[in-house]
């Protein structure tokens, strides 16, 4: 559902880019067409979120100092917080690096200070804090969820109006939510779960009515040092326009669309429907192509086949894999390590950045999460 479903939002989302600039801001169409667009990113975000609670949405971990995010971060929180609420931040010192996505941590932390909100309506204090913890048999046995071994620990609390133990035992439940209807979709703690649980980590809660709630995430920790290294902010006017990209689709319109994206850009495009159809065009073509991108997920030949089949032929290829959803196999993460992974649905300009960014460096160190089984 997932795969299909970020299909249709990839056509919708990137037909409602190419109005957006054809239209003149003045147009009465402009607005409506700006509206199309915003509807279809919420609908991914929605996306996004149910992926995230089964433990199925693709990561992109980097070497994190929580530190750094939460003090960035920091700066929308506290715009999104009621000035009737004292928002607090404390950092542990020498804090150790994590892996994981940061934009899902970011994500993490705004539904935790969200919720946390909803439940100080009469206001409270809200705190975010950081530590590096130990975890050994006794400390595992007071919180049985966790296993022993070298942690940060993030932790969200709040003065609100706490949980019962029934609560207390659902809130991870998608769908599942204590607000009247219309003002809450259940999915927010769910997210959180599944990506603290994707991200190798632990989630726990201490909460009870009248004493507010804590929670408390436990990613582990790694020896490397911290990966600065991001997505140059390509454009498809710095784009070299002298290089061919093959690009393999089994959905027609999406095909279509991010063949009119990249020939707009100056590139020059050959699609297929199919892996075997790519396979043919790269063996009659050979090293004239300089860049494959692939979904993931399609009949006759998936994505990683078809990059296994074309290495031997063209060492040097580029790749970018394009999905909304990935399955849960060995050789699939393996592959996906070595190349560059592209959201669905996508932007115009999101795939033009990433396009360039393939073409002109070496793959990002381990682009791509590898899932945790459920």
């Amino acid at each position: 559902v997932a795969h299909d479903f970020n299909n249709l939002l990839t056509v919708i989302k990137g037909h409602s880019d190419l109005l957006l600039a054809r239209i003149e801001r003045g147009d009465p169409a402009y607005g409506s067409s700006e509206q199309i667009q915003k509807t279809a990113d919420r609908a991914a975000s929605l996306t996004r979120q149910l992926l995230a609670f089964s433990r199925r949405q693709v990561l992109q971990p980097k070497v994190l100092d929580v530190n750094t995010l939460i003090a960035e971060i920091g700066k929308l929180l506290r715009r999104l917080i009621r000035e009737d609420i004292e928002f607090l931040i404390r950092l542990g010192e020498s804090l150790g690096r994590v892996k994981a996505d940061p934009g899902q941590i970011e994500q993490v932390l705004l539904n935790l200070t969200v919720n946390a909100c909803d439940a100080m309506p009469q206001g409270g204090r809200l705190t975010i804090e950081t530590h590096n913890v130990v975890v050994d048999k006794e400390y595992a046995r007071r919180r049985p969820s966790i296993q022993p071994g070298r942690y940060v620990m993030l932790a969200v609390s709040d003065t609100g109006h706490g949980m019962d133990a029934a609560t207390k035992a659902r809130i991870f439940e998608p769908f599942f939510t204590t607000k009247e209807p219309g003002k809450g979709t259940g999915l927010g703690l769910a997210t959180v779960y599944g990506v603290v649980m994707q991200s190798d980590g632990f989630i726990w809660v201490d909460t009870a009515p009248g004493k507010g709630s804590r929670f408390e995430i436990y990613l582990p920790r790694v020896r490397e040092q911290s990966d600065h290294s991001t997505l140059e902010n390509a454009t498809a006017g710095s784009a070299r326009r002298s290089e061919t990209v093959l690009i393999v689709e089994d959905e027609e319109e999406v095909r279509a669309l991010a063949s009119e994206f990249l020939r707009a850009a100056g590139y020059r495009v050959l699609a297929a429907q199919d892996g075997a159809e790519g396979l043919k065009i790269v063996e009659r073509l050979g090293k004239t192509i300089h860049l494959l991108v692939t979904d993931v997920v399609m009949p006759k030949m998936s994505g990683p086949e078809l990059v296994k089949r074309l290495r031997p032929l063209l060492p040097d290829l580029k790749i970018v894999y394009m999905s909304g959803y990935i399955e849960q196999n060995e050789d699939c993460r393996r592959l996906l390590e070595e190349s560059f992974y592209l959201q669905k649905p996508f932007s115009r300009d999101m795939l033009l950045r990433l396009v360039s960014q393939a073409l002109r460096n070496k793959p990002l160190a381990h682009p791509i999460a590898q899932t945790v089984n459920n």
